[in-house]
Formats: structure tokens, C-alpha cells, sequence
């Protein structure tokens, strides 16, 4: 990426439309955290001169430093050369109302799950009966530590099979100051969690197949594959959620979990299950909700499915 001549960059605001232009041109690909390419380069610019944003809008005619300058050069330089979407270079994604730290051990934090969490899940669920929740495959540990805000009386564990995902998960417990109420379990999916009865398991588990991985953007690739990829069909992760659920919920609980576009593979493996499909108001899908009871009746259909 050729840099711009001396002084022809002044501003903050120039610097955003100048990237969000390289970006374009470039052929970037957003979708983790940021939908086009001026939200994106605006995020890069703020970072690089350490403004956040909600910062007055006449910052951004403010001028940048020469040593300013330089440090948004090589930001967007690396979002566009090596393609590492905005989150890792920043180490920060905004999700649920909260600020999370992430690196490229976890996916970056995206999921339509927020709104729900943000309803308090209702009215599948009672706040005031909600005592434990289990985080599956928690990455960041983002899911879970906002459903520890939304249910302040709660506990709350994050499990994943990555002692790298558990380190950035307890990182974010420390940050939030949430180390009484939650906690960061090793487990592959149910193995770990011997004993434990949840009133909701929330997850987003790999769901990625094979084909599906092998066409993904650059971007993705910076993403541990083994947060994406599940098998020939995307469902072995989710087969096995499914099939050991019933004995990790509480009576009147119940399981939610993104499958995103793997949804026509999921409803291929399982006809007859009457998953429900939630609808979210800020976007979003592919992300279904089974109760505690369901989980039990159909108990032999999704062991006999499992992966």
C-alpha cells in the first residue's frame, strides 16, 4: 500500500476517508465487528491516536502528529496487507454493552446472542430463578460474563477445550471484576463439567464444514480454525451439545445456540426436532432454542446423531 505524500493527510477525519478508500480498494471484508469500511477505518484511526468514540465530533478535525500519523499508517497497513481484521489489531471489541479484550486465540465477538441477553432472555427464562449459566464454548468468555451482568445474583461458567481461549476468557473475568460469580472451566464440550445442572447453556460452538471453511475471506483465516470448523457437515460439536444437554440442564431450563447459516445442515440431521428459531430486531439469525424438556425427549435421537 503506497503512502500518502507529506501533508496531504492532516486530519483525523482525513485519515478515515483516506483508509476507508484503501480499504475498498482493497477489497476488504468486514464482519467482525464493524459492517463497511469507514466504521472500520474510523476505529483504526481512534485507536491509533488513543481516542475513543464518543469523543466530540470536532476531534475529527483535529490534526495528527507526524509520530500519529505513522501509527495509523501501520495499522491500516496491517488490516489491509495481511488482512487481520480491526479486533486483533486493536486487542478490543465491543459486545453486549461491554468492552472485551481479544486476541487471535478466540473468534472476535459477534453474535446475535447479545440481544437476547440483553431481554434477559424472556420469556424463556425468569431472572429471578436463574441461578447458573454455562458459557459453551466460550472463546472471550463474552457471552458469558454479560449474562453474569444481566443476572447479577448468577453463577456463571465458561468452558472451551483451548487453555489459550481460557486464558483470554480469564482475562476478561479479572477486567470485569466478575471473579466471584465466574468462573473458566477446560472442558470438550460436557467432559469437564461432571455434576453440573445449569438453568440455561448458551453457546457459540464451531459450526463451519469443511466446504464452507475451505471458501471463507482472508480475514477468517486469522480466526482459530478451531473455533470454526466442525466436521464434513459443520454439526460435530453441535451434535454432541445436543446430545448430552438433557443431562446438564435444570427442569424449566434451557439451551440457546447460534449455528448461523449451518441451520439448513442442522434441520438435514434432525427433521423432526421442533427447533425454535429466534428473531432478532437488530439482525442476525441461525440461532435456535430448545427447552430442557425437549432435550430429554428427543435424548435418544441426538445420541444416536452424535459425532
Amino acid at each position: 500500500m503506497q503512502p500518502p505524500g507529506a501533508g496531504e493527510l492532516v486530519t483525523l477525519r482525513d485519515w478515515v476517508r483516506w483508509g476507508a478508500s484503501r480499504l475498498n480498494e482493497a477489497g476488504a471484508c468486514f464482519g467482525h465487528g464493524t459492517e463497511n469500511a469507514i466504521d472500520e477505518a474510523l476505529a483504526l484511526v481512534l485507536h491509533a491516536v488513543h481516542l475513543r468514540h464518543d469523543m466530540a465530533a470536532e476531534f475529527l478535525d483535529a490534526r495528527l502528529t507526524v509520530v500519529e500519523s505513522e501509527a495509523v499508517l501501520h495499522l491500516l497497513r496491517e488490516r489491509i496487507e495481511r488482512r487481520v481484521p480491526a479486533a486483533y489489531l486493536i486487542g478490543e471489541v465491543h459486545f453486549a454493552g461491554l468492552d472485551f479484550y481479544v486476541d487471535e486465540n478466540v473468534l472476535i465477538p459477534r453474535s446475535p446472542i447479545a440481544e437476547l441477553i440483553a431481554e434477559g432472555f424472556s420469556p424463556w427464562l425468569d431472572a429471578d430463578h436463574v441461578g447458573s449459566v454455562l458459557d459453551l464454548c466460550c472463546g472471550s468468555g463474552c457471552i458469558g460474563i454479560a449474562c453474569a451482568y444481566a443476572f447479577p445474583q448468577t453463577l456463571v461458567d465458561l468452558s472451551d477445550i483451548s487453555p489459550a481461549a481460557l486464558d483470554v476468557a480469564v482475562r476478561n473475568i479479572e477486567r470485569h471484576g466478575l471473579d466471584d460469580r465466574v468462573r473458566a472451566l477446560r472442558a470438550d464440550v460436557y467432559e469437564g463439567l461432571d455434576g453440573e445442572r445449569y438453568d440455561l447453556i448458551v453457546s457459540n460452538p464451531p459450526y463451519v464444514s469443511r466446504d464452507e471453511m475451505a471458501t471463507l475471506p482472508d480475514e477468517y483465516r486469522h480466526e482459530p480454525e478451531l473455533a470454526l470448523e466442525a466436521g464434513e457437515d459443520g454439526m460435530d460439536v453441535v451434535s454432541r451439545i445436543l446430545a448430552g444437554g438433557a443431562g446438564f440442564l435444570r427442569p424449566g431450563g434451557i439451551m440457546v445456540v447460534e449455528v448461523g447459516a449451518s441451520a439448513e445442515l442442522l434441520l438435514a440431521r434432525y427433521p423432526g426436532v421442533p427447533f425454535l428459531w429466534l428473531d432478532f430486531e437488530h439482525g442476525g439469525d441461525g440461532v435456535f432454542l430448545l427447552t430442557a424438556e425437549q432435550l430429554d425427549e428427543y435424548r435418544d435421537v441426538f445420541e444416536e446423531n452424535a459425532a
